[in-house]
C-alpha cells in the first residue's frame, strides 16, 4: 500500500473559502478513488493561506482486474441503437453475444498501475473544483481562487512528473516555506518529511493547531492582565485562516475610547481589524486587544504593536464621531426618514412596514418600540456596521431615556436569528419579534416570494423558526397564530398593497407547520408521530399545544399500550373498509347491547367524548394518553366478539363502536398517519 501526497501551492486564499476548500478536495479524491477502484485506508486535507493539501493512507498500487457483463440492445433492436452500444462498451459486433432476445457483451478491465492513473485524476480535480470566487492570470487559462504556483506529487515518496496546462506548471517534489521567515525551496520525500520541513519553515500545516495557538496564547495574554478572551470561534477560524505561523500579541485600547459601548468597540475591532475582545471579571470591556501577527517581529513586537494601535486609534476614532453625531438626534426624529427607504417594491416603504408593526402588537410599549425599532437603520453607525441594527438601537433608546423595555424589544426584535441565538423574553420584545416575522412571511407570501428549494432569499424559513422557537420557549400557549397572520393581511390591504391572486394567510399557516415539524423531527419525535398531530382533520392550530402533543403522542406509542391501541386502530379501520357501509347516520342503539364488552367499550368511548376536550384544552396531553391508554383492555375484550354478526342489529351496532374508536381516537391525533 502507498501514500500519496499532493499540494496545491499558490497565492494567498481568502479565509472565509479554505476549509470549505478542504472538504471539497477530501470529497473529490474519494470519490475519484472509488470511481477507479483504487482501494485506499484514508484520505486527509489540510490548508494553510498558501497551500490546498492532501495526503492518502494506504492507497493501492494498482487496480483491480474486473470482468463485467453489459448488456445491450435487442436482437431486433434499429441499427442506430446497436452502433451506440458497441461505441460506448468499446467493442465490435463479432465480441458481443446473444443470449435470448437481447445482445450481450463481456467486458474485461486489466489492472492499472495507481501511478498511471494519478495525472488525470488531479488534474480532472483541478478542472471541476468549485470556488465562490475564482480569477484568472498571466499564463493561465483556467479560473481559480488565487494565482497557482507551484504543484507536488508524490507516490511512495516518488515524484509524478506531470503537466496542467492550464497552469503551466508541472508536478515536483518541491514546496517553499513562510513567505517571510523561510521563502527558500524546500525538497520533500513523504509526509512526515514534508511535516517536519515545512514545521521548521515557519508553517503550521494545520487549521485546527493553528486556533490553539492563538487562542492559548491570548487567554495566557489575558491572564496577565487579569481580564478574560471574549469567545469568537468565527473570528478565530477566520484569523488561523490568515496566518501559517501565527504569533498572538496583546495591545492597548486609548482610554478616551473606553465611554464607547461594548457592541460598538467589539464590531469595530472585530470587522475592520480582525482584533479579539477581553472583558474584565464584572464582564466590562477591557482596555486591550488581541490579534495575530503572520511573522515573528526581531524587536519582540514593538514596533508592529505600535502601528496595529495606531491603525486603531483611526478605526475607534470614526466610531466615536458616529456614535456622537448620532446621540444628538432622537430615534423619534430618524422615523420620518423611512418612508423615503423601499422594504420591497411591491410591499411598501420601511415607514409603512413599521405602521404595521404597531397595529400587530397589543402593548403600549412594544407600540412605542415598533414606531422605533428601524430608526437605526438611517444611523451613521449602523450605516458603517449594518450587523449593529437592533442593538445600535436599543443603544440610543436607553440614551435618549427610553425605558428598558423599549430599549430590550428594538434590540431583541431580529432574534432569534438561528437555532443557538437567544430568543425575546420580555413582553414587548416577544410582540415585536412575532409581528416583524410575521409581517415578512405575510407580505413576501403574498406577492409570490415564498422560499423554492434551497434558495430563501428572504430568510423567510428562518423567520418561521424563530416564530416557533418564541412561542414555545416563551410557552404562550393562547397565542392565535392564525389571527395575527390574517391581521398582518388585513393591515396590507389598509395600505393598498395589492397581493398576488390566489393568496391565502392558509399557505403561510402550513409553512410555520413545515417548519415545525422539521423542528419536532430534529429533536428526535418520531415523523409518523408528528404527521399525525400536523395532520389531523380537525388539527389544532397552537404552536405548543401541537409539540406537546406530538411529544406526548410519540412516548405513548413508545409503551405497550400504545402499540396495542395503534393495532386496534388500524384492524377497526381494516374492518370497516371491508365492510363499505355508510354509518354516517347510524346511532348506536345502547339497548342493543347485550354482551359486557360492547357496553363497556361504549362506556369507555363516552367517557373519553366528555374528558378529552377538557383535557385537551388544558394542555393536559399526558394525561389524555393515560384515557386512551385505558381503552386498550376493553378494545381487546371487545375483538373477542364475532363483530361482523348475523343478526344485522347487532352487526351494525358493533360497526358503529368501531366508528365511534375511530371517530374519538382522531380528536388526539389522525391513527392512519402512524407506521406499524
Amino acid at each position: 500500500m502507498a501514500e500519496l501526497l499532493l499540494e496545491l501551492f499558490s497565492e494567498e486564499i481568502p479565509a472565509r473559502m479554505q476549509l470549505k476548500a478542504a472538504d471539497e478536495l477530501k470529497a473529490a479524491m474519494e470519490t475519484a478513488f472509488k470511481e477507479r477502484a483504487l482501494d485506499f485506508t484514508s484520505v486527509q486535507t489540510f490548508v494553510t493561506p498558501r497551500r490546498l493539501v492532501c495526503v492518502v493512507d494506504g492507497l493501492a498500487r494498482q487496480t483491480k482486474k474486473s470482468t463485467e457483463e453489459r448488456r445491450g440492445p435487442r436482437v431486433n433492436a434499429p441499427e442506430a441503437a446497436m452502433a451506440g452500444f458497441l461505441k460506448s462498451a468499446g467493442v465490435t459486433q463479432d465480441q458481443c453475444l446473444q443470449k435470448g432476445d437481447y445482445w450481450y457483451v463481456i467486458i474485461t478491465q486489466n489492472a492499472q498501475a495507481t501511478a498511471d492513473l494519478i495525472p488525470d485524476l488531479v488534474r480532472g480535480i483541478i478542472r471541476s473544483f468549485s470556488w465562490a470566487t475564482s480569477m484568472r492570470w498571466p499564463g493561465a487559462t483556467l479560473t481559480w481562487v488565487r494565482p497557482v504556483r507551484s504543484l507536488l506529487c508524490l507516490l511512495d515518496g516518488k515524484t509524478i512528473f506531470f503537466d496542467v496546462p492550464e497552469f503551466g506548471i508541472t508536478a515536483s517534489n518541491k514546496t517553499y516555506g513562510h513567505r517571510f521567515l523561510a521563502p527558500e525551496e524546500l525538497m520533500v520525500h513523504s509526509f512526515t518529511d514534508y511535516q517536519e520541513k515545512l514545521a521548521k519553515a515557519y508553517v503550521v500545516l494545520d487549521h485546527v493547531q493553528r486556533q490553539h495557538r492563538i487562542e492559548e496564547k491570548l487567554i495566557a495574554l489575558a491572564q496577565e492582565k487579569e481580564c478574560v478572551l471574549e469567545p469568537d470561534k468565527e473570528l478565530l477560524q477566520e484569523v488561523a485562516g490568515l496566518t501559517e505561523y501565527p504569533k498572538a500579541m496583546l495591545g492597548t485600547i486609548n482610554k478616551e475610547f473606553m465611554r464607547l459601548p461594548k457592541p460598538v468597540l467589539s464590531t469595530s475591532m472585530r470587522v475592520h481589524q480582525k482584533y479579539f475582545t477581553f472583558v474584565d471579571k464584572a464582564g466590562n470591556i477591557a482596555p486591550y486587544f488581541g490579534f495575530a501577527a503572520n511573522t515573528v517581529p526581531p524587536d519582540g513586537g514593538k514596533d508592529m504593536l505600535r502601528g496595529y494601535e495606531r491603525v486603531l486609534r483611526a478605526r475607534l476614532s470614526d466610531a466615536a464621531f458616529f456614535y456622537d453625531q448620532d446621540c444628538k438626534s432622537a430615534l423619534g426624529t430618524l422615523v420620518p426618514k423611512l418612508d423615503k427607504i423601499t422594504f420591497h417594491a411591491k410591499l411598501g416603504t420601511l415607514g409603512q412596514r413599521i405602521q404595521r408593526f404597531a397595529a400587530l402588537v397589543d402593548s403600549a410599549e412594544a407600540k412605542r418600540a415598533a414606531i422605533l425599532c428601524k430608526a437605526d437603520l438611517v444611523t451613521s453607525m449602523v450605516g458603517e456596521f449594518p450587523e449593529l441594527q437592533g442593538i445600535m438601537g436599543g443603544i440610543y433608546a436607553r440614551v435618549q431615556g427610553e425605558t428598558e423595555s423599549i430599549a430590550q424589544a428594538i434590540e431583541e426584535h431580529y432574534q432569534p436569528v438561528g437555532a443557538s441565538d437567544s430568543f425575546p423574553q420580555n413582553t414587548a420584545a416577544i410582540e415585536l419579534a412575532l409581528a416583524d416575522k410575521m409581517d415578512a412571511l405575510v407580505g413576501f407570501f403574498g406577492i409570490g416570494e415564498r422560499p423554492t428549494g434551497s434558495k430563501d432569499p428572504f430568510a423567510l424559513r428562518r423567520a418561521a423558526l424563530g416564530i416557533i422557537r418564541i412561542i414555545r420557549e416563551n410557552h404562550l400557549k393562547d397565542y392565535d397564530l392564525r389571527e395575527k397572520l390574517n391581521l398582518a393581511a388585513m393591515l396590507y390591504t389598509q395600505q393598498n398593497i395589492v397581493f398576488a391572486k390566489g393568496f391565502q394567510v392558509d399557505q403561510v399557516v402550513d409553512f410555520i407547520l413545515e417548519r415545525l415539524a422539521h423542528a419536532l423531527r430534529a429533536a428526535g419525535i418520531r415523523h409518523d408521530c408528528i404527521a399525525a398531530v400536523l395532520e389531523a382533520e380537525h388539527r389544532d392550530e397552537n404552536i405548543c399545544s401541537l409539540a406537546e402533543r406530538a411529544a406526548s403522542l410519540h412516548q405513548f406509542l413508545e409503551s405497550e399500550s400504545g402499540t396495542s391501541l395503534q393495532a386496534a386502530f388500524r384492524r377497526a379501520q381494516g374492518i370497516l373498509a371491508k365492510s363499505e357501509i355508510d354509518l354516517s347516520n347510524h346511532q348506536i342503539v345502547a339497548l342493543q347491547l347485550f354482551d359486557p364488552a360492547e357496553k363497556k367499550l361504549l362506556s369507555q368511548l363516552d367517557q373519553l367524548a366528555h374528558q378529552a376536550p377538557v383535557l385537551l384544552q388544558k394542555g393536559q396531553y399526558l394525561e389524555l394518553m393515560q384515557l386512551l391508554s385505558e381503552l386498550r383492555p376493553v378494545v381487546d375484550d371487545f375483538f373477542t366478539l364475532k363483530i361482523n354478526d348475523d343478526v344485522e342489529t347487532v352487526r351494525l351496532n358493533r360497526f358503529a363502536l368501531l366508528q365511534q374508536l375511530i371517530d374519538q381516537t382522531r380528536k388526539v391525533a389522525d391513527f392512519s398517519k402512524l407506521e406499524g
